[in-house]
């Protein structure tokens, strides 16, 4: 058996280096092929590497203050066979600065002055900074000396900013509850195709960052509780015993705990009594840490177990305006999605300690944190819910570069809220709302830029940036789904998430290591999803009686190699359905056709795409004369 499978393993490498060409890749792509930090069978390869920085990071918060006092030393490290003379700073809150580019226009009260340097040390040096110059979400920094591959620097920095009113990713909540993202100035990723990551932030395509160690202290008054990515290191110092035990209790629990109730927090019990209190958090090997604070947001957990194998449990927190019903059902939405997403879709354990949900604007993930705005309608809320939990593996399990290659992590969030939703709502019900929210724009909007490939780089798009990171793709895991069928299409998916965790995957890498997994060569079917302009359109051309049965011939106007069905109605009234996976187009993927075989007449036949949706019915359907 293990001689079988590694041989098994070796003839699928081999088939996919001899069709490596196959699919286009830009030049940047090649030379690290070419450097052998990627490897065409999907792994990275022997020369990869990737930048780190340990970040310890103090924060002084004093609500209704929209001030934020901060206070770090990073210590980056330079893995990369390359001579630093610079870093690249990144500095998200300038995104406020008035002026900014952007990718929508923005009201008032988003603007601030952005993020201010107080002081910026290298290795212990001053180094001039003007605030007024360096007002980009981008900041070159020049170095005393160069960072030799393999050495470090330490980066001392205080600086402060406004947080925001406008309703957005990070901001004012009301006036005592903030939410606190990409708060800091950090070291933005230098990889191994691109170099330095400049590409500015302009409120629409995401982030990309190095994988870290994160110490965090947040300083509040009494009476304020956080919330944060990672483990909270001292829980006794900060709440009250009784808040404190509660907290512990929950960890192990099923059921919800209350950890502090809207009363409690009116009656101000809850936290430590000291005028300010620092709440201690950490995290490795994470992209990014996230706050949230509040004197009046009910505080729900529990936990689940997420680990059969371990009996690992993961504790699942909720901070909301006790008005907010939905979020009364949060912890448990959560605990469930946290189980299946663990257990089918991807089926890898949920590999973070804790993932929290806090009331906020964004409908936004964070490394173990969600910041979801309120719905009365519950099935929605868990919707949305489950989509951004689901971001745990695509960016956070695997580093993408979201700014690039949106597809790499929204694309997967969208194709596993469908799975999660229909065991949620049934598969009618999942299917109509995928199909409303997530097909329809685009199949029925004949604009030019909806044709865009896939692969186009998300940092290029406007009009087709939504369609290209969330419908288009999902749609092309779908079909590969249906096509290989979820027993090989999960073990070449876990062949790609072991291969890239904890890593900086590219699409590239996703195509190589699905084929390799799968052992099937599967260029042309990524050509086709991701590096055209097609779209859903098949037609029903022809049925034609032969020897045995029928013959239904059916023509792919749109391109896109898709799943259907054929739906066929007989004289005597009986009916029967016949699907046909993807895998149908192979070998010509302008034409195929479907051989049925009875003694029956048919009365009428229908082609059905399901979720894959027609871009013109009207020439799906086919009736005996």
């Amino acid at each position: 058996m293990i001689k079988a499978t590694i041989f098994s393993v070796l003839l699928a490498a081999t088939v996919l280096q001899a069709h490596s060409q196959d699919l286009y890749m830009p030049r940047d792509i090649k030379l690290a092929y070419k450097n052998q930090t990627r490897a065409l069978d999907g792994r990275p390869g022997k020369n990869y590497w990737q930048n780190f920085g340990r970040y310890n990071i103090t924060v002084t918060v004093m609500p209704p203050g929209r001030d934020v006092k901060g206070v770090e030393q990073i210590t980056y490290v330079n893995n990369s066979p390359d001579t630093l003379k610079r870093l690249n700073m990144k500095l998200i809150m300038n995104i406020h600065r008035p002026g900014a580019a952007r990718f929508f226009g923005v009201g008032a009260n988003y603007l601030t002055e952005g993020i201010q340097i107080d002081s910026f040390k290298v290795d212990g040096k001053s180094k001039a900074w003007n605030n007024t110059t360096a007002s980009a979400t981008n900041q070159g920094v020049g170095l005393n000396k160069p960072l030799m591959p393999h050495d470090s620097v330490k980066l001392d920095i205080t600086w402060h900013y406004q947080l925001a009113l406008g309703a957005g990713r990070e901001g004012v909540i009301d006036s005592t509850s903030f939410y606190l993202a990409y708060f800091y100035p950090r070291v933005s990723v230098y990889d191994d195709y691109n170099g330095w990551d400049r590409l500015e932030f302009i409120e629409a395509q995401e982030f990309y960052n190095d994988f870290n160690d994160y110490t965090l202290n947040v300083k509040v008054p009494k009476n304020f509780i956080v919330w944060a990515t990672g483990t909270l290191q001292n829980p006794k110092q900060v709440l009250q015993p009784e808040y404190a035990d509660r907290l512990q209790k929950s960890m192990t629990s099923d059921s919800t705990i209350h950890i502090a109730t809207a009363k409690e927090l009116a009656d101000k019990s809850v936290t430590a009594q000291n005028d300010m209190n620092t709440w201690t958090w950490t995290a490795n090997d994470i992209t990014d840490m996230a706050v949230g604070i509040s004197n009046h947001y009910d505080w729900d957990a529990a936990s689940v177990l997420v680990d059969e194998a371990t009996h690992r449990r993961t504790s699942v927190q909720a901070a909301f305006n006790d008005k907010s019903a939905d979020f009364h059902h949060s912890v448990q939405f959560a605990r469930y999605a946290l189980g299946w997403f663990s257990n089918n879709w991807p089926g890898v354990p949920y590999p973070f300690p804790k993932m929290t949900a806090f009331e906020g604007f964004a409908d936004m993930e964070y490394p173990m944190m969600v910041n979801d705005s309120h719905t009365d309608d519950l099935h929605f809320a868990e919707l949305v819910q489950d989509h951004e939990i689901a971001h745990t593996y695509f960016p956070f399990y695997m580093g993408i570069n979201e700014s690039r290659y949106g597809y790499m992590d929204e694309g997967w969030a969208t194709t596993y809220e469908l799975l999660i939703g229909r065991t949620e709502v049934g598969n009618a019900k999942a299917e109509d709302f995928y199909k409303q929210f997530r097909v329809t724009g685009w199949i029925h909007d004949r604009s030019t830029a909806e044709d865009l490939p896939v692969i186009t780089p998300t940092s290029e798009e406007r009009g087709a940036l939504g369609n290209n990171e969330y419908g288009k793709p999902s749609l092309s895991y779908l079909a590969l789904k249906d096509m290989l069928g979820d027993e090989l299409f999960k073990k070449a998916l876990h062949n790609y998430m072991s291969n890239w965790h904890g890593k900086h995957p590219i699409p590239w890498d996703y195509f190589n290591s699905m084929s390799t997994g799968s052992g099937k060569n599967l260029n042309w079917f990524f050509n086709n999803w991701f590096f055209t302009n097609y779209y859903d359109d098949l037609a029903l051309k022809n049925v034609i009686k032969t020897t045995g049965g029928y013959k239904v011939d059916v023509e792919n106007i749109g391109g896109f190699v898709i799943p259907f069905d054929v739906k066929l109605t007989y004289t005597d009234g009986t009916t029967e359905t016949i699907h046909q996976t993807p895998g149908v187009w192979e070998k010509n993927q302008k034409q195929t056709s479907v051989n049925i075989k009875t003694t029956k007449a048919i009365k009428t036949a229908v082609l059905d795409n399901g979720i894959f949706m027609d871009a013109d019915e009207s020439n799906n359907t086919w009736t005996a004369k």
